[in-house]
């Protein structure tokens, strides 16, 4: 069965956390049209603050990306790997994985903040949004409403 996997990454620094910055962040698309993605590849798009959120796209091997694929029993498995732990803002717990049958698409986001050892550098954040669809899909699935939503956003102070 076919699996389209459009990954998105948006970053940011302390200075993009109020104001315009934020406003611009926070209008940045969680979804894009699909361009011709090769079977094993991924469409991965990046975004970032100093670029004024322009999106960047590229496609990459499907197993680079940070999600747990599996088919099994005529369904799709998905759960987002959390890479790295240290950047995991505190939770109560990560939700289970989802199941998606032929024709299902999900949206799942994952946030993250960072700062470097020495605590030297101001902090950066990264939400990263996953769009999974099982089946055949047309260019303009991950613009509409998902089957599925698992917001896991973390409190990134």
């Amino acid at each position: 069965m076919e699996i389209t996997v459009q990954w998105i990454r948006t970053s940011w620094t302390k200075r993009s956390r109020g104001g315009e910055a934020a406003s611009h962040r926070n209008a940045a698309p969680i979804g894009f049209a699909l361009p011709y993605v090769a079977a094993a590849s991924a469409h991965v798009i990046r975004m970032h603050g100093r670029d004024g959120f322009e999106p960047y796209d590229t496609q990459e091997d499907r197993r680079k990306v940070d999600v747990q694929l599996r088919e099994t029993d005529g369904r799709l498995r998905i759960l987002p790997r959390v890479e790295p732990l240290f950047a995991l803002p505190p939770r109560p717990r990560r939700p289970p994985a989802v199941r998606l049958a032929p024709g299902q698409w999900v949206r799942w986001q994952l946030n993250y903040r960072c700062s470097s050892m020495a605590g030297m550098q101001d902090w950066s954040y990264w939400l990263d949004t996953f769009n999974i669809a099982y089946g055949p899909v047309n260019n303009d699935v991950f613009l509409s409403t998902p089957t599925m939503f698992v917001d896991e956003h973390g409190p990134v102070r």
